[in-house]
């Protein structure tokens, strides 16, 4: 019931293999689904069948992505992605009227596909007793996939890829500066022909180098064309089209452009060596975008771009040698993810240790526990690790259970409108950009301008530079969230944006330190900054939502201004009396107080009127060891008694008849005479 099939890069996986078997007697006229890594590829790829069979999309083949599907009752093939094919099991564990699901580029191992795979294994031969399971990918290690499923049969085949020329142009390892780069491009734009696909890491460095490339006026027989997941389908649609007769065209690529898509007319690729990709970190709880060297499989894949349709030329950003060192392949994302959403879908599917279930590579225990406790502490979670109502509610919604919180607690209260457009701004890309220099971190600057369009008022922001595709963008993901939440519209100012976040974010709800600007300490324990002159680093409290995480402080990108009286209000359950006895180095003296805590955050203090002797005394005899026993009432008189029992001491040579009084041996004694 399951096979494995292993192809190069432009071999047909992707189009070929449904549309030859979605006839088959055996699927008896069931559905083939198709799992595609993006949704660029998903669109993409159901338009390509499409265009094969002669029709128009949602016919024979269809999409279903985030916010957008094309499918009729006449569609036999469907095409989508990861996030779907998990809620389509949630809403349908048996699959009804599915016979085969199709795990395209499986390498590159997204969670949402181990887990959409996990699931499916769970269910087949149970729920579904007939349905087929086939993984596809061009560089997957078969042995390990065709073990996990029970030695399924492998299978191969070459394809056709025409002959790439490999030329090491970089110093020794991939470098991020732009002015190489563009060097390498205007060279290959003068010495070689065809179309022009660059690699490069995010969207930051493809604006950097269509700017450069725009100054450079090529002429007007070339296109400069980005390609990345959050481009509008116009701008997408053009960078992968053929281009018109005599003309080509630069298309500036994340790894987006790595795997499933045929990029028309490419003769040359140039790869600048580098990737972005998700760290999630335990300690901090916090998801950080790193730009790392690309693996010795992606860059294989880059390089077969060159060759889908005719034979081409990669030139690569650094050097022969250090080739070699680059790593085999990226961990799987499971290895490297927060683990929140995982946790909770499987917490729906009815299972509470992952360790029940089939994995090509488990979740880490540390990283799902974690997980776990973060659930728990936002109601999804029972204390035995079933799922709550409000879990149920929350792994409905189509993003992080922190946002789907959000949107459960706010609706509940009548805010959901504006938590729906809270949950948009933070789940798409940033909609401004600032100078240097110029950061606002405060998200009450985005929600106005998103407020603004959408009542078509003019758009008004200091220093900053609007991206309005990218606030339509979010209008559209606000408003599907609002229908489906069924949220009415409101103002926006009825409610403090940092309430809103506080649900989503209550281990990152920061106090400023005492006396310092813009220096901040997070519930979390962890130290976080903003730069001083920025406006929300006066602020006494702030929800925390975006964080860099490199740092051992680390740096806030988007927050918002909260209050003392708002957090006692909203975590009056959660706060606590603390008493703390502890030693206080600038008095030389034990303090005793309790302290009102949030986590980390100490809210308030005052004095603790009757603490533990025990407690006292162990504080004392900290502080004396941190000071050394000459801070004691030490008189001349004392001393030389001292030095008399250990002169004494030294020539007996009776070490029981005279004590040791040495300030090292009352040190290590000092529990049994000083106590």
């Amino acid at each position: 019931a399951c096979a494995v099939l292993q192809a190069p890069p432009g071999a047909g996986k992707t189009t070929g293999i449904p549309l030859f078997l979605h006839k088959a007697p055996w699927l008896a006229d069931r559905k083939i689904i198709v799992l595609a890594p993006r949704r660029l590829a998903a669109r993409a790829a159901a338009m390509r069948m499409s265009d094969l069979l002669g029709e128009k999309v949602g016919r024979t083949v269809g999409y279903r992505v985030r916010m957008d599907s094309r499918i009729s009752s006449a569609t036999r093939i469907e095409v989508v992605t990861e996030g779907v094919l998990t809620r389509m099991l949630q809403s349908d564990p048996s699959l009804e009227g599915i016979g085969l699901v199709i795990f395209d580029e499986f390498h590159e191992r997204s969670l949402d596909t181990d887990l959409g795979l996990t699931l499916c294994l769970d269910m087949q031969g149970v729920l579904n007793k007939d349905l087929r399971l086939l993984i596809m990918s061009a560089t997957i290690d078969t042995g390990s996939m065709a073990a996990m499923l029970d030695d399924a049969p492998v299978l191969t085949c070459p394809g056709r890829e025409f002959p790439v020329e490999t030329r090491y142009v970089g110093r020794h390892t991939p470098t991020e500066s732009m002015d190489v780069l563009c060097d390498v491009v205007l060279s290959a734009v003068r010495n070689e022909s065809g179309s022009i696909l660059v690699f490069l890491p995010g969207a930051s460095e493809i604006r950097q180098v269509a700017r450069r490339l725009e100054k450079a006026r090529l002429g007007p027989q070339w296109i400069i064309a980005p390609l990345f997941g959050n481009l509008a389908h116009s701008a997408q649609n053009q960078a992968i089209a053929p281009t018109p007769t005599g003309r080509r065209k630069i298309v500036l690529a994340t790894s987006i452009a790595e795997t499933s898509l045929t990029i028309e007319d490419i003769r040359v690729v140039v790869d600048s060596g580098l990737q972005r990709v998700s760290r999630f970190e335990i300690r901090s709880g916090l998801t950080r975008l790193v730009t790392v060297p690309v693996s010795r499989a992606s860059a294989d894949q880059r390089r077969g771009r060159a060759g889908r349709l005719a034979p081409g030329v990669c030139l690569r950003l650094w050097s022969r040698e250090m080739h070699h060192t680059l790593i085999p392949a990226h961990r799987p994302e499971i290895l490297e993810a927060d683990l929140a959403g995982l946790a909770l879908e499987l917490a729906l599917w009815g299972v509470d240790d992952p360790g029940k279930l089939k994995w090509l590579d488990p979740p880490p225990r540390n990283t799902f526990d974690s997980a776990r406790d973060l659930l728990r502490f936002l109601g999804a979670l029972d204390t035995d690790g079933g799922i709550t109502d409000q879990g149920r509610q929350m792994a409905a919604l189509p993003m992080h259970p922190r946002l789907a919180h959000m949107l459960v607690a706010a609706n509940r209260l009548g805010y959901g409108g504006i938590a729906c457009d809270m949950a948009a701004l933070i789940g798409e890309r940033d909609v401004v950009r600032f100078d240097p220099g110029q950061q606002d971190a405060d998200l009450r600057i985005r929600l106005d301008l998103l407020q603004a369009l959408r009542r078509k008022r003019p758009l008004t922001s200091q220093g900053a530079i609007v991206d309005h595709s990218a606030l339509r963008r979010v209008i559209r993901a606000a408003d599907q969230l609002r229908r489906q939440m069924g949220s009415h519209a409101d103002d926006g100012h009825a409610v403090s944006i940092g309430r809103l976040l506080g649900w989503a974010y209550p281990d990152r709800i920061a106090r400023r330190r005492p006396d310092v600007r813009g220096k901040f300490l997070l519930t979390n324990g962890r130290g976080a900054y903003l730069d001083p002159a920025a406006p929300l680093a006066a602020e006494e409290f702030l929800v925390a939502v975006e964080l860099d995480g490199e740092r051992r402080e680390a740096r806030i990108f988007r927050a918002a201004a909260y209050s003392m009286d708002i957090l006692s209000e909203q975590f009056a359950q959660q706060l606590c009396w603390v008493e703390a006895v502890d030693w206080d180095p600038d008095r030389l003296a034990v303090a005793v107080r309790r302290d009102l805590k949030l986590g980390a955050l100490t809210l308030r203090s005052e004095p603790l009127a009757d603490p533990d002797p025990q407690q006292v005394l162990e504080a004392l005899l900290k502080g004396i060891r941190k000071q050394g026993l000459q801070c004691l009432p030490w008189t001349k008189p004392l001393r030389r008694w001292q030095e008399r029992v250990c002169f004494l001491r030294r020539i007996s040579g009776n070490d029981q008849q005279w004590p040791d009084v040495t300030d090292e041996g009352l040190e290590s004694h000092r529990m049994q005479w000083l106590a």
